[in-house]
């Protein structure tokens, strides 16, 4: 049986990796087909560059870029709108072009809460993959982006309430760290295999781990302690109620 392709929505470059770079990864050495979604930053842009190899790393081939700006850096799209700015139903008619052109199995992107930080380009993210996810497979929406497609399974990237001491040993006290409890887990999935990968990938936004950010902590960390933290990744997923998509496709 051939390995369920899989494409990922995030808001920001390094989301990926550090979201679901294991996933990702395990997939592109299993023959799936893999691909990203970024809904901020555009082509010429460092972060986009740094994005392109992070996704050289994990076999996640080109770019795919939704072209708005960061909430928090307008230079990350000059003269574009901001993505939390951005009439919904554009973004949407964006993305749908994305998976109908990629016509992926399985559709991965955020919580509801914008993961840990809640960062507001997360979850409009979020809001926008699961609004275009369900207009794909209908014809009569956006019918100029291609023909309609069907996703057949819609996870979301979340952290369970039990790793939360944890990362805040990493981070501090963050202002927000938003998780959900671990019997709402549909999958926690054991990457510990493609961790190398995954961290190769985290560390190729050079930008981020000058600047401090995640990456430079993650790229800190003792083998044993990245493994803890960075090994496993977690996922609830959300029903798609139409009759004739059959069984979801399973990410672990």
């Amino acid at each position: 049986m051939p390995v369920p392709s899989l494409l990922g929505v995030f808001a920001h470059p390094d989301d990926e990796s550090l979201s679901a770079g294991g996933v990702l990864a395990r997939q592109a050495e299993a023959g799936a087909r893999t691909g990203v979604v970024t809904a901020t930053w555009v082509d010429d842009t460092h972060r986009a560059g740094e994005l392109g190899e992070a996704l050289r790393i994990l076999g996640a081939g080109k770019p795919r870029l939704l072209g708005y700006a960061d909430a928090r850096v307008p230079e990350s799209a000059p003269g574009c709108a901001r993505l939390v700015d951005s009439p919904l139903q554009e973004a949407v008619h964006r993305l749908v072009g994305h998976l109908r052109e990629f016509r992926p199995d399985v559709v991965i992107t955020h919580d509801g809460y914008g993961g840990i930080s809640g960062h507001p380009d997360h979850v409009h993210t979020h809001r926008i993959t699961m609004l275009a996810v369900h207009a794909a497979g209908l014809e009569q929406l956006h019918p100029e982006t291609g023909e309609a497609w069907q996703v057949r399974a819609l996870y979301s990237v979340t952290h369970p309430h039990s790793a939360l001491a944890a990362y805040r040993d990493l981070v501090g006290h963050p202002k927000a760290a938003h998780t959900v409890p671990d019997e709402h887990l549909s999958a926690s999935v054991d990457i510990s295999r493609w961790l190398d990968c995954k961290t190769e990938a985290v560390l190729a936004h050079r930008s981020e781990v000058q600047r401090g950010a995640l990456p430079a902590l993650v790229g800190d960390l003792d083998p044993r302690t990245r493994r803890e933290l960075f090994g496993t990744e977690h996922f609830l997923r959300h029903p798609l109620t139409d009759s004739h998509i059959g069984a979801p496709e399973p990410i672990a």
